[in-house]
């Protein structure tokens, strides 16, 4: 009895390596179509209401079940809605929009920009490189390299320009034209991320104690507060 306690151990341990170490991984198969709905995953099912376990991605389907829906993605010629604070609209296509991505590391960005100041504002991507292409507009655009140098690398670009935003480090995109502005991004990872900055600062759940906030931005405390209301 104790020798299959074991060699379920071994098994379970075996498992949750793989698990962690995996990050966006080469797949070992022609696909791998994420499976929404865990119920649809068979013994995956029964294994997930016994153990608590998380993946790094998406569980796979049969891949006889594959369908051409489970790759494809419609309406992207659409142009998204800019009439908001910001002035910019993102039309993300990741894993979530289309199932056949999971494992495959890469995803797609539509970007909509209203003009005279349309923005998507200093954000991070944590996980994945993006490669932008300006098909429409007039975009100022930008990253900061890490500590120490925070180095701004800036570019005006104009259509058929392309633009890499390396991973992890802050980025903008600007519309400095007088019409709407539109581009395509390519990112590396099925499940980029997002982190806007001024949002996550000022805007997390629950609030950061604005004393940290004053003092790490060097700012009053009462202007720290006007902020986090705003966010």
């Amino acid at each position: 009895m104790k020798g299959v306690h074991f060699h379920v151990a071994f098994v379970l341990l075996a498992l949750a390596l793989t698990f962690a170490s995996a990050f966006d991984p080469s797949p070992l198969q022609d696909f791998c179509v994420a499976i929404n709905n865990t119920n649809d995953g068979g013994i995956v099912n029964i294994f997930l209401s016994v153990f608590a376990v998380f993946v790094n991605g998406k569980f796979c389907k049969d891949p006889k079940l594959a369908t051409a829906n489970d790759f494809f993605f419609p309406g992207l010629n659409i142009p998204g809605n800019t009439a908001n604070q910001l002035g910019s609209k993102v039309t993300l296509v990741t894993v979530e929009q289309i199932l056949g991505l999971n494992t495959l590391g890469i995803s797609l960005a539509r970007l909509d920009f209203a003009p005279y100041g349309g923005l998507n504002p200093p954000h991070t991507h944590p996980r994945a490189t993006e490669i932008l292409v300006v098909l429409e507009g007039t975009l100022y655009v930008g990253f900061v390299t890490s500590n120490p140098d925070n180095r701004l690398i800036t570019k005006v670009l104009y259509p058929g320009d392309v633009f890499v935003f390396p991973i992890g480090l802050i980025h903008f995109q600007f519309n400095i034209g007088n019409t709407n502005a539109v581009a395509i991004s390519g990112l590396s990872s099925q499940n980029p991320g997002l982190i806007p900055i001024a949002n996550t600062v000022f805007g997390s759940n629950p609030p950061i104690n604005p004393d940290v906030l004053a003092k790490a931005f060097q700012l009053d405390k009462t202007v720290v507060t006007y902020l986090q209301s705003r966010f």
